[in-house]
């Protein structure tokens, strides 16, 4: 993954941004792209926006430590705009390959890119990010029974004090389910098997490493 050039963002990083976290976390968390501190460092959330998930994590008793962090995009855009529908489409064989071999229970996805691409998954169709946000959505994404937290980008977050309560009381289901506290959306999807799914996008291709 460190090495791929399957469009056009490999020119203009300084390092891929595969994701960081536990192989065995129950939890993934992404986001959109890496910003310039990701790309200077090879590592997923590690800017103001990333301080700002791990605080509000640890103010609900989860460290960064038991969770993985990806995102949709594992280069950085240049003057970090968002990421184009062919980047998204070619990057997606990683994505998906870490969620098939990660195997969470809950992805919490981190704004519209990331929301938009794992409804897509399951074939639900997605309404923006407001209209979305605040609930638990019951799903099967990739062969996977997952429940999936849509809520805004850390990023939206920093400079309005209002937003940042919204993605502390979003975040919040995170801990709910982890606890069994809470009853999910009924939004159960048929989707393709994961059998359907090795075939398609052909995982043999893919790196061993995630």
């Amino acid at each position: 993954m460190r090495s791929c050039s399957r469009c056009i963002l490999h020119r203009y990083r300084k390092n891929a941004v595969p994701g960081e976290g536990s192989r065995n976390a129950s939890v993934m968390l992404i986001g959109e792209a890496p910003g310039a501190t990701e790309d200077e460092l090879g590592r997923p959330f590690v800017g103001a926006a990333g301080r700002l998930l791990t605080m509000v994590l640890e103010s609900l008793g989860i460290r960064r430590e038991q969770t993985y962090i990806t995102n949709v995009v594992k280069c950085r855009p240049p003057q970090n705009r968002e990421p184009r529908d062919d980047e998204i489409e070619n990057c997606s064989i990683y994505l998906e390959s870490q969620i098939v071999m990660l195997k969470p229970k809950i992805v919490v996805t981190l704004g519209n890119i990331a929301g938009k691409k794992v409804f897509s998954m399951c074939s639900i169709e997605w309404e923006g990010i407001m209209r979305m946000r605040g609930r638990v959505y019951s799903v099967n994404l990739l062969g996977l029974d997952v429940s999936v937290i849509p809520t805004i980008h850390p990023a939206a977050a920093l400079y309005n004090p209002s937003l940042r309560e919204i993605l502390t009381s979003d975040l919040k289901y995170i801990r709910d389910l982890m606890y069994g506290s809470i009853g999910k959306e009924s939004n159960k999807r048929d989707t393709k098997t994961l059998l359907d799914y090795i075939k398609k996008r052909h995982l043999d291709y893919v790196e061993s490493g995630i």
